[in-house]
């Protein structure tokens, strides 16, 4: 089984003062299952993760109405503000629904870097290891030491890294990215998802991603490693296809299976 482990879908009306800008013209339109279901029929992809955008609850109810209509989205990666002191029952409430298998605070855009490193999170993660839901961490460099010790306080907490913490590839920077990196492997209930690297490459070419990618696979290994589309976001940098091309060509085939589905299926629990 292949899986698509981080897609997104939105539309315009919903996103008022929201990115993306219209500038990005690439993505700047509506983008719901049916504009994604060919390029996965196309690419042998059976199932998708749906991650959610926007810091809203309206967000994550719209992406579990999807979920509802299109066997396609065998998960949800939903939104909820873990600091709120409700964060338990909301995620009670949330998990209620078969397909809502993850939460993901927008760590990036946060004033904050240090955020997640705050046991006033404690009620909210200890809800979410009762719900057997899983972390997504959308982080930059800067965010990964103290993610570091958010996750070794919560080592029953499932917690897996968006785009590889979106290393500066478009600055050739490496060294520094590859030394926090591996501190997270370290831990073995960080993940870490082959996603969001082409974007992330500006105008170096494709190639530059290679090094990158082949370093998540060693620090992490197949076991640890989901593969992600990012789209449509990925419009900004190439297409579906040659981004899947890609990744088969630098994962080894023995670690398809893994890298392309098995991985996917058994972080985020996925049925179907």
């Amino acid at each position: 089984m292949r899986v698509d482990a981080h897609q997104h879908f939105w539309r315009l009306a919903d996103r008022e003062g929201e990115w993306p800008p219209a500038e990005l013209g690439a993505i700047y339109r509506e983008f719901e299952p049916a504009d994604l279901k060919p390029l996965l029929d196309g690419c042998g992809i059976d199932g998708t993760v749906l991650v959610q955008t926007m810091e809203r609850e309206a967000d994550t109810a719209y992406m579990l109405r999807l979920a509802d209509e299109n066997p396609f989205i065998l998960g949800v990666v939903g939104w909820t503000d873990l600091k709120a002191p409700d964060a338990a029952a909301a995620i009670a409430s949330l998990a209620a629904h078969p397909k809502l298998k993850g939460i993901r605070p927008m760590l990036q855009g946060l004033t904050d870097d240090g955020w997640i490193d705050d046991p006033a999170l404690d009620p909210a993660i200890a809800a979410m290891i009762a719900h057997d839901l899983a972390f997504d961490a959308l982080v930059f460099q800067r965010h990964l030491a103290h993610l570091a010790r958010f996750a070794r306080r919560h080592p029953d907490l499932r917690v897996v890294i968006d785009h590889a913490a979106k290393p500066p590839i478009a600055e050739g920077s490496f060294v520094d990215w590859r030394t926090d990196m591996a501190e997270l492997a370290a831990l073995p209930n960080l993940f870490c998802k082959l996603s969001g690297l082409l974007t992330e490459a500006g105008d170096q070419k494709p190639a530059a991603v290679r090094p990158y990618a082949e370093t998540v696979l060693e620090l992490f290994g197949p076991s640890r490693v989901l593969w992600g589309s990012d789209w449509p976001v990925l419009r900004l940098a190439g297409d579906y296809h040659s981004w899947l091309a890609q990744c088969r060509d630098i994962v080894p085939p023995a670690q398809h299976d893994a890298v392309f589905g098995d991985t996917a299926r058994s972080f985020y629990r996925l049925k179907g």
